[in-house]
Formats: structure tokens, C-alpha cells, sequence
């Protein structure tokens, strides 16, 4: 990619050793977005990784979604999820992860993927004891529309973080039917936050 190039969305910043990375091979690439010790430059790698499209990428950008440094997590994100299909089983792998915050990444390159193979991990990450986790598992099945997902979607609309009740309300209205139909005329009834309360409305137009 030459300079008078745009940038594609969601590209990161560009290093000053940009040149030498883009020359560098999958292995190098990996040991770069390991070891080196500037976030910028283990941005870059990890999004140069995803760009190739290749399996071999994706051991390492999975490492890199526990990455200290939340800007080169995210691009571990896009990457794995721009690789697409094969990186689904390592990401389901991932959501029983100690750490929430790479659970949460896993989570939204599953829906991000939006693939129907995505949707098992994501409807378990719904229990998820983490609140962002249930949040982005919630965002991406909305992405999906699985009607799989209704019922474990219901019991959101009772959980103890509101925004985690409006991903839920948002996604059931996305997936419809008459179940989550049901589920949304339930939670209106009881529902008590004004805001929450005009999601399910739309939700249910």
C-alpha cells in the first residue's frame, strides 16, 4: 500500500517501521505482535496478520486478545475476525478464559464473524458472569438473528446491569417472532427505567 493510499477503516495508526513490517513474513509478523515492546508497532502486526487471511494467524492474534494494551486488543479483534470461519473454534476456546476482557474480545469477533457457527459460544457467553461479556455476546447474536437465541436472550431482560438489558431488548427486536414478541410484552409490563422501557417499545413496532 503506497502513502497516497487511503487507509482502510479501522486501520491503525502506522508505525515508523510500517515498510519493514509489511516485508516481513507470517512467523516474523507473529513474533513481532509477541515481543516487541511499542503497542503501535504490535497494532500493526496484528492488523497486517489479520490482512493475510491466513490460519497460521490465528494462534497469536488470540494470544494478543489478553495484550495489556486495549488498542492492540482491538485490532487482535478485527483481525481474527476479518480471518473469518476458521477462527471460530479457537475464539469459542477462548470465551472459557480466565481474564473478562478477552472474553469480551472473543465475544465480539464471534459476532463480528457472523457466522452460524458463532452462535453456540455466543447464546453460552449470555451467562457469562462478567456484565461486559453478556453485553457483547448479546450485541453480536443481535448481529446474527439466530432465533436460537431467544430464550437464553429472555433472562437478560431481568439482568442487573441496564445496559446489558438493552442489548437484549435490541437483539430480540432484531431477531422477532413471536416468542421474543411474547418476551418483549412481558418485560414491558414489569420494566420500571423510562429509557429502557422506550427500547422495548421500538423493539416491539
Amino acid at each position: 500500500m503506497t502513502n497516497d493510499q487511503p487507509m482502510e477503516e479501522n486501520a491503525p495508526k502506522k508505525p515508523e517501521n510500517a515498510l519493514q513490517l509489511e516485508a516481513l513474513g507470517l512467523e516474523d509478523l507473529a513474533r513481532e505482535l509477541r515481543n516487541n515492546t511499542d503497542p503501535l508497532v504490535r497494532q500493526y502486526a496484528a492488523y497486517l496478520l489479520g490482512k493475510a487471511h491466513n490460519p497460521y494467524a490465528i494462534q497469536p492474534l488470540i494470544e494478543a486478545l489478553a495484550d495489556f494494551d486495549k488498542s492492540v486488543r482491538e485490532q487482535a479483534t478485527l483481525a481474527l475476525s476479518r480471518i473469518g470461519k476458521a477462527a471460530i473454534e479457537p475464539l469459542a476456546e477462548v470465551m472459557h478464559e480466565p481474564k473478562w476482557q478477552t472474553r469480551y474480545r472473543a465475544a465480539e469477533a464471534l459476532g463480528r464473524i457472523a457466522d452460524e457457527n458463532a452462535v453456540k459460544p455466543l447464546i453460552q457467553a449470555l451467562k457469562d458472569n462478567r456484565d461486559h461479556v453478556r453485553y457483547m455476546a448479546a450485541k453480536g447474536l443481535k448481529q446474527l438473528g439466530d432465533s436460537n437465541a431467544i430464550e437464553p436472550m429472555v433472562i437478560l431482560l431481568k439482568d442487573e446491569n441496564p445496559y446489558v438489558k438493552m442489548m437484549a431488548v435490541r437483539a430480540l427486536g432484531t431477531i422477532g417472532g413471536d416468542k421474543a414478541s411474547d418476551a418483549l410484552k412481558a418485560a414491558l409490563a414489569e420494566e420500571k427505567d423510562e429509557k429502557i422501557r422506550k427500547a422495548i417499545t421500538e423493539a416491539l413496532q
